[in-house]
Formats: C-alpha cells, structure tokens, sequence
C-alpha cells in the first residue's frame, strides 16, 4: 500500500519507470492483421499519424468550447469547487474531464465514430462495435494529476460480458514528460483484478508490477487501443506542457452489462477479503 507522506514526485519515481518506451507504428496502413494479432497477445496498440492536425484543432476546439464558453449540456469535473474558479486559467488548471458531449458536440462525435476508428476495433472484435463512454482528459501543466494503474472495466459502467476497447487519443504530443499512458503489457490476461479506493479507484500499488512497465508516448494525432482488461496509468505532468486527450471506449455489439453482484465478485475483495 502506498505511504501516504509519498509526495506526488515519490509517487512518479516509485510507480512508474521512463527507461521503456514503446516505439509506434506510423500511420493506419501499418495495423496490419500481424498487428492486430501482437494487440491480442500484448493488450495494446499504438498508432502515431492517426488523425491529421486539421482535425486535432477542431477537436480541441470542440473540448475548449465546452469548457469555457458553452458546456451544452456536457459534464466537467474540476478539482476544486466551480465556484472559485474565476479567471479561465484557474479553470482550465482545475479542469480534469469533459465527459458525455458526444450528443452535443458534433466536432467531437466525428472522432468517437470516425470510420478508421471503427475499422480497428471492428478488426479486433469481429464483429460491429458500439460506444460505450466519451470523454476528454485534461491532465494541465505544472502538477496536473496521476491516474494510478487501473483496469478500465473495473468502473461498473464500462463491464460488459466481452472485452472493452479503450481508444485513447493525443490531442497534444503526450511524452514521458507530460504525462504520457504507461501500460504493463500482457496484464489482460490476469482477468479482472480487485480495486481499492485509495488515490482513486485503483489497482493495489504493491499489485503493480512496476518492473513490466512500458511508457507509450504518442503525438498529436496519435491513437492507442487498448484491451479494458490492461493495467495502465499515467503520472503526474510536472511539465511546462499542456496534456490533453480524447478517450472511447467501445463494447461488441453482442455484449451486455455485467450485472452488480458479479461486478462486485470481479472487481472487489468482497470473496476473497484480501486487503491492500
């Protein structure tokens, strides 16, 4: 269990290495069926010169316009009471997601359903795919913060009786400075793994083979795919730099939601009673 007088550098030295980094493939002619095979077995696939920059500045715009002049029914979360942000940089740096706009921003759902995203994911299930969350994750400069190792289906509204796909999509270059995605390859296959309700919900830190960790850096445009089953997390962004990005998950068509009580035997201690 993490120390709690860990500062957040101790908690970006401790858990979480920069010596790995994973090397992307440059552009969507290279997701060959070869690499759909390597996402299946490592639980993971990266794509640098996904999107053209044209459309990462309309999606920025999309997520600047929601935050800051219209939020059209979409859901901020701020780090701080909305009330006391006052001037538009306290915002943006409280600002950590903008969460359920693909209904009301149409800049945005041309990503969520963007045709190449969607040939990935239908390569990977075998089958259509359906939107199962959108959002945007804002992680500012100068201490933006952690979101420790997880599983992404272990958030109840994500498990479904098949694998999720999480898609995860640099809106600014995302590096190890900044905050970019770490992942432990191959982690899908342990299953679903409890989750404690320490910094976040999250994986038990002792739980985390943090020796296995590999960083994923992307560029503006850049995409990951990954398996809801992966453990990954990003540390905080000490940087002068901005770090933001869109984030979908999709579900197969066929698959329906876990129901409570067996999301409460995958994802907690509940059964086995262990602790972190």
């Amino acid at each position: 269990m993490t120390k709690v007088e860990w500062t957040p550098e101790e908690i970006n030295s401790r858990l979480y290495r920069y010596d790995r980094v994973h090397v992307s493939l440059n552009g969507i002619q290279e997701v060959t069926e070869d690499q759909i095979q390597i996402y299946r077995k490592e639980g993971f696939l990266a794509v640098n010169s996904f999107f053209e920059q044209e459309m990462v500045q309309t999606a920025l715009e999309g997520i600047m316009d929601l935050a800051f002049v219209d939020r059209k029914g979409a859901k901020l979360q701020f780090t701080r009471p909305e009330t006391e942000l006052h001037t538009l940089e306290e915002r943006e740096l409280s600002l950590r997601k903008v969460y359920e706009f693909v209904e009301v921003e149409e800049r945005l759902k041309q990503i969520a359903y963007h045709p190449d995203i969607l040939s990935v994911i239908r390569r990977i299930f075998g089958e259509e795919p359906k939107l199962i969350q959108d959002m945007a994750l804002l992680k500012p400069p100068h201490g933006g913060g952690e979101k420790p190792w997880h599983q992404d289906m272990a958030y109840g509204n994500l498990t479904y009786t098949k694998a999720a796909i999480g898609v995860w999509i640099a809106l600014d270059d995302a590096g190890v400075n900044n905050g970019c995605m770490h992942v432990i390859p191959r982690s899908q296959q342990e299953g679903a793994t409890p989750h404690y309700a320490i910094r976040d919900w999250q994986l038990c830190d002792t739980q985390v083979p943090v020796e296995r960790d590999v960083a994923v850096p992307l560029h503006s445009g850049g995409v990951l795919f990954f398996h809801g089953m992966l453990y990954h997390g990003t540390p905080f962004n000490f940087s002068s730099e901005r770090r933001r990005a869109l984030q979908f998950h999709y579900a197969p068509a066929s698959a329906e939601r876990v129901m409570p009580k067996e999301y409460k035997r995958m994802f907690t201690n509940e059964l086995t009673g262990a602790e972190c």
